[in-house]
């Protein structure tokens, strides 16, 4: 078959308009594409959430900065209360929405070049953003480990072991050697974040806790506990955003509440 010219020219303006027309439905208000330095010194960013429980949709702390958080809005979704996906640098994750559409997560980006990608729940719409992150000279962490987790209303706590014994959790996030558990999320789905900048050499321990119990609505409308199985995602990365990354993915089922997994055990380098 031989397209004529204005055939050609209609096919093309409609491939063009199809990426644009999946991410109308999106609304990335944060991170914006570019160039950006970060807070000075940390300034604003605030990576623990509060306990709640039922847990709000919505719990990024107060006045968090804008370089290290994900919001926006999924402008339609479906009436069941299913999460979208965040993907950024290649994990993906799940996303927790209100019932409005927004989401608004916490978020501790390394340096360097960073995409984000968010896709509603049907997977019908979504918005992708890149930029570059320069934290005033901060040194770029080499050893990164992502917690993530698939069901809401939920406390999954990510730990690590370092090769000279310290150990980094919710109630001890910074150690002396510069190893730093970055967001701590109470809410449901995550995700919870490792950095260490200068690892040591040697044997490292993850392990993941079932802190806290979901909720759910009953027949009356009333929040009712529940201990619901869920699997946790762990995603190891080292030397992150150079020719030299390297990701792994485990993914463990957590049947109960008070449950600690050893999920995996890895040497540096």
């Amino acid at each position: 078959m031989t397209l004529r010219y204005p055939q050609v020219l209609l096919l093309l303006c409609s491939l063009l308009a199809l990426p644009l027309a999946m991410a109308q439905g999106v609304k990335l208000d944060t991170p914006v594409g570019g160039w950006r330095t970060g807070a000075p010194d940390g300034e604003g960013e605030s990576f623990r959430q509060t306990v709640n429980y039922p847990a709000s949709s919505v719990n990024t702390p107060a006045g968090q900065a804008n370089t290290a958080r994900i919001s926006g809005q999924i402008k339609s979704t479906p009436k069941a209360n299913d999460p979208g996906r965040l993907i950024v640098n290649g994990v993906s994750m799940p996303l927790k929405i209100d019932t409005a559409g927004r989401f608004d997560r916490p978020f501790s980006f390394p340096n360097g070049s960073n995409s984000v990608e968010i896709r509603s729940p049907d997977g019908q719409q979504r918005q992708r953003t890149q930029f570059l992150n320069a934290s005033g000279g901060a040194t770029p962490a080499k050893l990164r480990v992502l917690l993530a987790w698939d069901s809401d209303g939920t406390d999954l706590d990510l730990h690590l072991i370092t090769p000279d014994g310290a150990h980094i959790w919710y109630g001890d996030r910074v150690a002396p050697n510069g190893a730093a558990l970055d967001v701590d999320v109470t809410t449901g789905y995550g995700p919870e974040i490792f950095a260490m900048p200068a690892p040591i050499k040697g044997q490292y321990l993850v392990y993941v806790n079932y802190f806290g119990g979901g909720y759910r609505s009953d027949e009356e409308g009333q929040e009712e506990a529940v201990q619901p199985l869920t699997t946790a995602q762990v995603t190891v990365i080292t030397e992150e955003g150079t020719p030299s990354e390297k990701m792994e993915t485990f993914l463990v089922p957590m049947r109960a509440v008070g449950e600690l997994t050893l999920v995996k055990g890895f040497s540096y380098p």
